[in-house]
C-alpha cells in the first residue's frame, strides 16, 4: 500500500494529518502541492473519484477571490481552476494505491480509518 498526502507544509490541517500518520504507525509519502503541484490529469483523476465539491479550499483568499461564478462551475471548471491555483484545493488529500480517497481531516477518527481504508 502507498499512501499519498498532499498539502504545504505550513498548513496547520495538514501538520495534524502527519501527526495522526506518525502516530498510528501508517508510512506516507508528503508532496509539497506548493513545490510539486499536481497535473491536470492527477486533479482530473481526483475530482472523478471525490468530485470538485469537497476539494474545494472555500476558506483560502484564492477562492474567495474568485467571483459569484463560482457557484454554478462544473466539475470541468473546477479542474481547470484547480490545474491553475493549487491553493484552491482543500488540504491535505489523501491517495491511497494512485486513486484518491479522502480530502480534508476533520472526520471522526473511525471514518478517516475507513476512508483510508482500514488501515
Amino acid at each position: 500500500m502507498t499512501l499519498k498526502v498532499y498539502g504545504i507544509p505550513n498548513c496547520g490541517t495538514c501538520k495534524k494529518a502527519l501527526i495522526w500518520l506518525q502516530e498510528k504507525d501508517i508510512p506516507y509519502e508528503f508532496i509539497n502541492t506548493k513545490e510539486q503541484p499536481p497535473t491536470k490529469s492527477m486533479i482530473t483523476a481526483w475530482v472523478n473519484a471525490l468530485t470538485a465539491q469537497p476539494m474545494r479550499n472555500t476558506s483560502g483568499g484564492s477562492y474567495r477571490a474568485i467571483g459569484e461564478e463560482k457557484k454554478t462551475w462544473s466539475d470541468q471548471q473546477w479542474i481547470d481552476a484547480f490545474a491553475q491555483d493549487v491553493m484552491l484545493l482543500k488540504r491535505p488529500l489523501f491517495e491511497k494505491d494512485g486513486k484518491a480517497v479522502m480530502v480534508g481531516f476533520r472526520a471522526k477518527e473511525d471514518e478517516k480509518i475507513a476512508q483510508l481504508g482500514g488501515l
